[in-house]
């Protein structure tokens, strides 16, 4: 019993009857005392000055209640509360929709316009080091200072008639703004640059299904290249596109097409090395239509043997075309190599003396620090340069936007 009571008590259990008979009590005691004292609350009364205060202030605080309270009409229903809850629910999730598909389109342009800085890389600092070595030689814009840019902007292969005329929209925009500043300047030929850039329409026409798009060009410029990333761009977007090897005359042409329409995962259709490049393009049109293709790509004309053959061979295949696809949305893009300057220019001129060009690819931006030719074609012989290679990866070649390379070329 010794042990039972040491231990109990220690657990709470074991305790001495004179202990449990005072528990009990206290038991017993706590609800009589919990009356009295409810009872004792009653028995408090205020004074009667108190509670007519009391009341005063309950009857003004009343009509207040109700004011606040909304009436049968207003009072909103389980129903109403959720939908106009499930209402902005649904608001919320359009808005953020809305800003994830801003945010996803916005993506690819400001990768695009990295890339397009860093293919200019060499092009800007050339560019921005012959201005920036006129400008600051200067305190005020005066007529020294035009003919000293005019220099620097033809050192930059941007071309003597181009270099005129961004000197000649320099001058008006001085005065018609009061630039006094030589600092100033050069945001001015930003500006006039970006516009003459805009003069030409710069967007490729594939409207049509299927559309055709023929590239020439002399050797070495990046033709076969730009054709094979061309028709990748394409298949990524979910086109359809088959390619037309009809560049017959150079070696080793067809194989390097075929090279570039296995690499792209698009279909080909050639002939024989020699062959005429007009029956090439006129079974790639039959194959186009059995297929359903959407884009149709001809390597054509892979040299300048002379205005005349050209003419004649570029004027049987538009016949081919016309009479086959007629009505079809037709490019006629010049691939030029930018690295060779004022050279590039000049092929401009032979080729649309020769044949209808409706449009520039200018690859090899990225390796040279000839990127001012883009002006001199563009305003001297007045193509558009639609397509512009900035780099050797296989989603390098990018639609030419004006104001972006305005602007890719003066940051």
């Amino acid at each position: 019993m010794a042990f039972k009571s040491k231990f109990g008590k220690f657990f709470g259990f074991g305790k001495s009857e004179a202990e449990d008979t005072v528990l009990e009590e206290k038991v017993e005691k706590a609800p009589e005392e919990s009356i009295e004292a409810n009872t004792a609350a009653d028995d408090v009364e205020l004074p009667t000055e108190e509670i007519a205060q009391a009341d005063i202030a309950d009857n003004e605080a009343q009509p207040f209640a109700q004011d606040t309270q909304l009436s049968d009409s207003e009072e909103l229903s389980d129903e109403d509360a959720f939908e106009e809850t499930t209402d902005n629910a649904e608001e919320v999730a359009e808005e953020k929709e809305e800003v994830l598909e801003e945010k996803i389109e916005e993506a690819p342009k400001k990768g695009f316009f990295a890339k397009l800085k860093a293919g200019l890389s060499k092009t800007r600092d050339s560019f921005n080091s012959k201005l920036d070595s006129v400008i600051s030689a200067f305190k005020k814009v005066d007529e020294e200072l035009f003919e000293e840019l005019e220099e620097a902007l033809i050192m930059a292969d941007v071309g003597v008639d181009t270099s005129l005329y961004i000197i000649d929209q320099l001058r008006k925009r001085v005065k018609e703004n009061k630039i006094s500043e030589p600092e100033q300047v050069k945001g001015a030929i930003e500006e006039i640059i970006a516009e003459l850039l805009c003069e030409n329409d710069n967007s490729l026409n594939v409207s049509s299904k299927p559309a055709v798009i023929m590239v020439i060009g002399v050797n070495g410029v990046g033709k076969t290249t730009s054709i094979g990333k061309l028709a990748s761009r394409y298949k990524q977007e979910g086109k359809n596109v088959i390619l037309g090897a009809a560049d017959t005359f150079r070696a080793a042409a067809i194989d390097q097409l075929q090279i570039w329409a296995d690499r792209s995962g698009v279909e080909i259709v050639k002939h024989q090395e020699g062959s005429d490049p007009a029956s090439v393009v006129f079974d790639t049109i039959a194959a186009a239509k059995s297929r359903g293709s959407d884009i149709i790509i001809l390597d054509t004309a892979g040299r300048l043997h002379n205005k005349k053959n050209l003419m004649d061979e570029l004027s049987k295949i538009a016949r081919v075309i016309e009479r086959e696809l007629p009505g079809a949305s037709v490019e006629t893009l010049l691939v030029l190599d930018a690295t060779t300057g004022q050279n590039a220019v000049n092929q401009a001129k032979l080729f649309s003396e020769a044949a209808a060009i409706s449009g520039i690819i200018l690859t090899k931006l990225d390796g040279s620090a000839k990127g001012g030719i883009v002006l001199a074609i563009s305003h001297e012989q007045s193509i558009p340069v639609k397509l512009i290679g900035v780099g050797e990866g296989i989603d390098d070649l990018q639609n030419f936007a004006p104001e972006d390379f305005a602007k890719a070329l003066f940051e």
